[in-house]
């Protein structure tokens, strides 16, 4: 995610915040919480509140991460959290064997869980993404990846059935 953000930086209106809203988006996190946003965000605050850096946009930092729980738009007036939310998903526009291995880790990280009970819980959250109407919210990478993610989502969700 910071290698896109640098690849975009000149697209990028608050720069320092989403480095720091990348940095911090997934510092908490428990594979069985849903509160882990919620945490990432407060912890982010929480480190940065004596911070100096300028006019430091704290609030668009702590709603940047707050808006990768659900990937939806939180802050608007600026394409910052569209390119957030986009290099969070790059990942599903790479190539199968990439995303594959992506997959694994993904599964590795709820081993806890028997196959029973992870795989509808995958094939929701992959069924989730494959309903909504784009999963991209810039143009670039839109044109970039929308086509293979949805094809690697699809892939993956058949392995299931």
């Amino acid at each position: 995610m910071l290698n896109l953000a640098k690849e975009n930086e000149e697209l990028i209106n608050d720069f320092d915040e989403l480095l720091f809203a990348i940095w911090f988006h997934d510092i908490i996190y428990k594979s069985r919480s849903k509160r882990n946003e919620k945490r990432s965000a407060k912890y982010a605050l929480k480190k940065l509140k004596n911070f100096n850096l300028k006019e430091l946009k704290k609030d668009k930092i702590s709603k940047l991460i707050l808006s990768t729980k659900k990937h939806k738009i939180l802050v608007k007036g600026d394409l910052d959290n569209a390119y957030l939310l986009d290099f969070d998903l790059a990942i599903f526009g790479q190539d199968w064997e990439v995303y594959q291995t992506y997959t694994q880790k993904i599964r590795k990280e709820y081993k806890m869980f028997p196959n029973f009970l992870y795989r509808p819980a995958r094939k929701k959250v992959l069924q989730g993404f494959l309903d909504r109407e784009k999963l991209y919210f810039t143009e670039k990478y839109k044109n970039l990846f929308e086509e293979q993610a949805r094809e690697n989502l699809q892939r993956e969700l058949n392995l299931y059935n």
